[in-house]
């Protein structure tokens, strides 16, 4: 399903360049549900943008369905991110004027798709995360729980292979990020979608079928191809999410930190114009789950994970 091999990524921030990966090998079978832990700075948020064809990787390649999306041009890229690839955010991104069914059937409108059955299958998702009966409110008028089911129906409107979840319960109270993880493992079982999720939490990455660990720009304790930690669903969740906690707790080497730091999130990068990489990053992401590039970024949305 994906294979990662050799991954690098830099930035460079006037004299300094950080190198944010340096050299991910990373394979994920099909059917997969994948957490991806780490400290901040460790390049978790920059390997998933890489991954949805926003950043352009500096070498090594990147296969999603044995697509080469590191050959790809930018609109071939948008085209696989819009029709194979769902994205969940940790702010939601709805569109405010847009009712929550009509949020939902917004990605299948952009690429096209008027079909009498579109309606249908937008419905049949808000029913499937139990909000059937919300589907002409407007988002204000919903929870944060309630936000982020609509936003996971939304991913799954074009059926996609793989859906990308950026700290998906990140601005969630407890229980209610339960019921989001419970949601991602029904959807996962019920669709065979493949799900990587970028996540702070031992108990979110405990959810999860594996786990990988992004250390310094690299999967640590693996050679390519690599060997991701995993186990049966429902097993092992104790050993998971205290290895979840070490990777997340283990401090840095002396500067380390601020050099990581400063890596995911420099003043300047190599994109046209010298626009921030992860203002940039954040706004491409909403573009490619709502179709539009002038929608509202919050500012805490630059928020590194």
């Amino acid at each position: 399903m994906i294979r990662i091999a050799g991954l690098k990524k830099s930035f460079q921030d006037g004299d300094q360049r950080h190198d944010v990966l340096c050299g991910v090998d990373l394979d994920i079978a099909a059917g997969d549900f994948v957490a991806l832990v780490g400290r901040s700075g460790s390049g978790k948020s920059t390997l998933l943008h890489c991954l949805a064809g926003i950043e352009c990787a500096d070498a090594g390649t990147i296969h999603i369905e044995e697509v080469e999306i590191t050959s790809l041009d930018e609109a071939a890229r948008t085209r696989l991110r819009r029709d194979r690839i769902g994205i969940v955010f940790q702010f939601f991104h709805l569109l405010p004027g847009l009712t929550v069914l009509e949020n939902v059937e917004l990605p299948a409108q952009l690429r096209g798709d008027r079909s009498t059955e579109l309606r249908a299958r937008a419905e049949a998702l808000l029913e499937e995360v139990q909000l059937g009966e919300r589907k002409l409110h407007f988002p204000d008028r919903l929870s944060g729980g309630e936000q982020q089911r609509v936003a996971i129906a939304r991913a799954l409107i074009n059926d996609p292979a793989l859906i990308l979840a950026d700290e998906p319960t990140g601005n969630l109270d407890a229980e209610t990020a339960d019921a989001i993880l419970d949601l991602f493992r029904r959807i996962r079982e019920k669709h065979g979608v493949t799900i990587l999720m970028v996540t702070h939490s031992a108990a979110a990455a405990a959810v999860a079928t594996r786990t990988a660990r992004l250390v310094e720009g690299i999967i640590e304790g693996a050679t390519p191809p690599q060997v991701i930690e995993g186990t049966d669903e429902g097993e092992g969740a104790d050993e998971i999410a205290e290895a979840v906690d070490e990777a997340i707790d283990e401090p840095p080497e002396e500067g380390a930190g601020e050099e990581a730091e400063e890596a995911e999130t420099p003043s300047t990068s190599d994109t046209p114009g010298g626009v921030r990489a992860s203002a940039r990053a954040t706004e491409l992401l909403n573009h490619a789950a709502t179709g539009t590039e002038d929608a509202t970024v919050p500012e805490d949305s630059e928020k590194d994970s």
